[in-house]
């Protein structure tokens, strides 16, 4: 069991990666902005964890607090990125019969819903307004996130036995 902790920790730090290059190829070829919603979510998070201590702001001047939200987004992402591969290396020896592909699919779903429930949940971003652009923004890069994870995954495996 333990080996297939690390193994999904492992696959879901190449599937993060693989996610973030998709992204930023995006990003190239059509020439469009980075997300905001990485840093909205912070932003809304920090609010409300500051407002158990005390404070309404994250520490410091206007851009040093955007760039630390900046930051705290791009961490998150890695946080979900690395929580759905260590519950597909959980629950994958359960799942060794579901073709491939599928698996890929499903993960990659399961990623984009990780992080975009809780950014609609507070917020951040309203799925209504994207347009086919944004859908195809969102999905692309999940999609190889699934594909690159349960892929990694397998050759972890392999390379244990």
């Amino acid at each position: 069991m333990w080996w297939n902790i690390a193994a999904g920790l492992a696959a879901g730090a190449c599937g993060s990666a693989a996610l973030n290059m998709a992204t930023y190829l995006d990003m190239l070829v059509r020439g469009r902005p980075a997300s905001e919603v990485p840093r909205k979510v912070a932003a809304s998070l920090t609010g409300r964890v500051a407002t158990g201590v005390g404070s309404h702001r994250a520490a410091g001047d206007d851009d040093t607090r955007n760039n630390r939200l900046e930051g705290a987004g791009a961490l998150l992402g890695y946080v979900n990125g690395l929580g759905m591969g260590l519950l597909y290396g959980v629950l994958e020896p359960r799942l060794r019969d579901v073709p491939r592909p599928v698996a890929a699919s499903v993960v990659g779903v399961a990623a984009m819903a990780g992080s975009d429930l809780p950014s609609i949940a507070l917020g951040a971003t309203d799925p209504r307004t994207w347009g086919a652009s944004g859908w195809v923004a969102d999905i692309g890069p999940h999609l190889a996130y699934g594909i690159v994870a349960v892929g990694a995954y397998d050759l972890f495996l392999r390379a244990h036995r």
